[in-house]
């Protein structure tokens, strides 16, 4: 398409802190699983991009880590990376479950502290309806939502807000794509989420997933990916008696991956040791995690 008249252009940002629904409900809005989704807090670790586009509107829906008063390098270069992607949207929904309705503005607090004038963009999105039981429901402000990424319950009013409020420009993307993001970048996503799905207590956190090899010309795809964790007993731990847990783990993910891709996928799963990738500048950097110089190790 050309000419900014007659289409409209946005980046949307989900805001709200780790577990708030963000990754579900941009996986309902564009309809088909992008982002990684687990009970347990802070597993989003990278941007998620979705895009959704009609005849006259693409939104770019963007889904950072949640934000957090961050302990380590690690989560502060993931509460940063998550500041930057508010800073750049065009619109801002700020999530926040449903069943703390009485404490929205907290949710609102947040974003002030994190990106203070940012509420002239802004739309309150109050997400998990499908957990509100009867005499519940709150009442909904102008600018409020009330949404459900699992029944899909208001996602349609929220879009439609959204594409009336995107500003006038040309599509940066094609309108068939539904990410800007690539395979390698989704096949890590998912042998995260087949950790949080599988390993216990802190070693899905201790543990970073980078795609060394990806063969898309071969059938089945080959894909060979690196495992890093910080201690030897970790490493023990991962790969589990006679290599069951990894083997377990490469069945789940290798699942997940051939779900997304439509094809047959040889998932070829390796475990290194990097000591404390968490506190270490120069490890987050080669895992591909952006550090500034002026964050410092929080340990």
């Amino acid at each position: 398409m050309t000419g900014t008249e007659s289409t409209r252009f946005a980046f949307v940002a989900l805001a709200g802190r780790p577990n708030v629904g963000k990754s579900t409900l941009l996986n309902r809005i564009v309809g088909e699983k992008l982002a990684i989704t687990s009970s347990k807090p802070q597993s989003t670790l990278h941007v998620v991009r979705g895009i959704l586009s009609d005849e006259q509107t693409q939104l770019v829906f963007v889904d950072p880590p949640g934000l957090f008063d961050p302990s380590n390098l690690l989560q502060s270069s993931m509460v940063a990376t998550a500041e930057a992607a508010l800073r750049d949207a065009d619109l801002v929904l700020c999530l926040q479950p449903a069943t703390e309705a009485a404490d929205e503005p907290a949710a609102l607090a947040d974003i002030d502290k994190w990106l203070p004038d940012t509420r002239d963009r802004m739309a309150t999105v109050l997400t998990k309806a499908d957990l509100l039981g009867e005499g519940q429901r709150p009442s909904v402000a102008p600018a409020t939502f009330l949404v459900s990424g699992i029944t899909g319950e208001g996602v349609q009013e929220l879009v439609d807000w959204c594409r009336r409020r995107a500003p006038e420009g040309p599509f940066l993307y094609d309108p068939d794509d539904l990410s800007s993001q690539n395979l390698r970048f989704f096949a890590a996503e998912l042998v995260r989420e087949a950790a949080f799905e599988l390993l216990q207590q802190e070693l899905p956190y201790a543990t970073a997933v980078v795609v060394d090899e990806f063969r898309e010309g071969t059938s089945p795809i080959y894909i060979r990916v690196i495992l890093y964790v910080e201690r030897t007993s970790q490493k023990g731990m991962l790969i589990g008696k006679n290599g069951d847990t990894i083997k377990a783990l490469g069945q789940v993910a290798r699942s997940k991956i051939e779900t997304l891709v439509g094809e047959k996928v040889y998932l070829d799963l390796w475990v290194k040791v990097l000591a404390k990738w968490r506190t270490r500048p120069r490890a987050l950097r080669m895992l591909g995690f952006s550090v500034s110089l002026k964050q410092k190790d929080s340990k």
